[in-house]
């Protein structure tokens, strides 16, 4: 321990619990001087091809953007946390104006939500920034780029950079780096290089990496009959990989591993949360308030995207004739309140205001589906040692679905909350060891009646 660290007097009582005295800022290094610079100049690359000046879509222009960006940015974090000892820090987290929905905070949330918004609904003012990636989506997918290209790679880069964030910042922790380096593959892969590659070789585009009902529309009856319809029978082969992954991927896996295995490894959404939204986590509600909401929202939109797919399926077989137009009417409904404003105008845009995982705790169908598994057909659960817990609260505050793990740590229960999501930072901040992610032998044991999960999950909806 450093002796700084040691030497260090505060009197809390004396001072009545203010706010102690900040340390003076850590000066900035040459190495993150010349990285600031480097982004700097990449920034203003955009800027200026953005404004429609040259190189921009050209790979020379493309280029002067992504590498000072990528690198300016990743060696800062290299840097920043090279110099520190290895440990989870969250200094000053509550007083600093971005994490602590301050004035930065806000500002950044708008951002955030403005951006969204024009993506979804006014690309035409992003046509700058669409362009300078337009190399690259013609060398992928042999089309010009488009404002959902445009997004694809900012969200990879976004992930790849923030992830270099993590790593440094959880560098003593294998799971944590573990699990980051997965969510950059998944992104990469399987929800970047293959859909656009796909459609360069005239096949469907498909996201390896997403199912139904969080890909809603790869179970509705018009999408099902193209990519069967399609040349080539590749279309039939992405059927069956949706097919299997919904309906035995999704249980078999969660009954091993929980639902970790897919909110907090592979999907894209829980892979930008975990990595540009890490800074944002301790700004979950974990009240109990938020937390009804949490289960009345969450479980409705579930109910609402199999009720659609359902309608969709008898309004094909039927030609119409039963529902006419309601189930179409549907379907643009969520596709619209659900899957543009609440999944990304408010899931990304209020990191800075509501923490990371907005979507994945009040709105995501899948998320639900996977914590009735987890909750109640799982083997997976985090132990507690409850005598060794000292009642810090750093497991509760940096819990980032809004979970109060100090709560069961103190009474020593296992924590198998439908929302948990495995991410395991709970565990990685406890200073004494209480927490443990476990696959245990059966789910049969994990809280009192677990052995009989349909009486626990209809016992559980009299106390919704």
């Amino acid at each position: 321990m450093e002796q700084n660290t040691i030497n260090y007097d505060f009197d809390e009582e004396t001072l009545g619990f203010e706010e102690p005295e900040k340390a003076p800022a850590k000066p900035l290094g040459t190495g993150e001087k010349l990285s600031l610079a480097v982004l700097g100049f990449g920034i203003l690359m955009f800027a200026l091809q953005a404004m429609g000046m040259p190189p921009g879509g050209t790979w020379a222009g493309f280029l002067l953007v992504l590498l000072p960006v990528f690198f300016g940015t990743a060696s800062y974090f290299y840097l920043d946390f090279k110099g520190t000892v290895p440990g989870i820090k969250h200094d000053n987290i509550y007083f600093r104006g971005l994490t602590s929905r301050g004035i930065l905070g806000w500002l950044v949330g708008i951002v955030f939500t403005g951006f969204y918004v024009a993506l979804y609904w006014f690309p035409e003012y992003l046509a700058g920034g669409i362009k300078i990636v337009n190399p690259l989506s013609m060398a992928l997918s042999g089309s010009p780029a488009n404002n959902w290209f445009f997004y694809g790679f900012l969200y990879t880069v976004a992930v790849f950079v923030f992830g270099v964030r993590m790593f440094m910042k959880y560098r003593n922790n294998r799971y944590q780096k573990i699990r980051t380096a997965s969510v950059m593959f998944f992104q990469l892969g399987f929800a970047f290089l293959i859909p656009n590659i796909l459609m360069l070789f005239n096949q469907p585009e498909f996201y390896l990496s997403y199912f139904w009902p969080l890909k809603p529309e790869y179970l509705f009856p018009g999408t099902l009959s193209y990519f069967v319809n399609h040349p080539g029978g590749l279309g039939m082969f992405l059927v069956f990989w949706g097919a299997v992954m919904t309906f035995v991927g999704t249980p078999l896996l969660t009954y091993y591993f929980g639902k970790r295995w897919y909110c907090s490894w592979v999907c894209g959404c829980g892979g930008l949360a975990e990595t540009m939204g890490d800074p944002f986590r301790q700004l979950s509600d974990k009240s109990k308030k938020a937390w009804r909401i949490e289960r009345w929202l969450v479980h409705s939109v579930l109910v609402f995207i199999v009720i659609t797919t359902v309608l969709l399926w008898v309004n094909s077989a039927t030609s119409g004739a039963v529902f006419g137009e309601a189930s179409m009417s549907l379907k643009k409904w969520y596709g619209f309140y659900i899957g543009a404003i609440f999944s990304g105008v408010i899931g990304v845009g209020f990191y800075p205001i509501m923490g990371s995982r907005v979507w994945c705790r009040f709105g995501c169908p899948m998320a639900a589906v996977l914590g009735i598994f987890q909750r109640y057909l799982s083997r997976f659960r985090i132990t507690t040692n409850g005598d060794q817990c000292m009642s810090c609260g750093n497991c509760s505050t940096y819990c980032e679905m809004g979970i109060d793990v100090r709560a069961y740590a103190q009474k020593g229960e296992n924590i198998v909350r439908a929302s948990c999501v495995g991410c395991g930072v709970c565990s990685a901040v406890c200073p004494r060891g209480v927490l443990k992610l476990e696959n245990g032998g059966t789910f049969k044991d994990r809280f009192s009646g677990s052995d009989k999960p349909l009486g626990a999950l209809v016992d559980s909806l009299k106390h919704v």
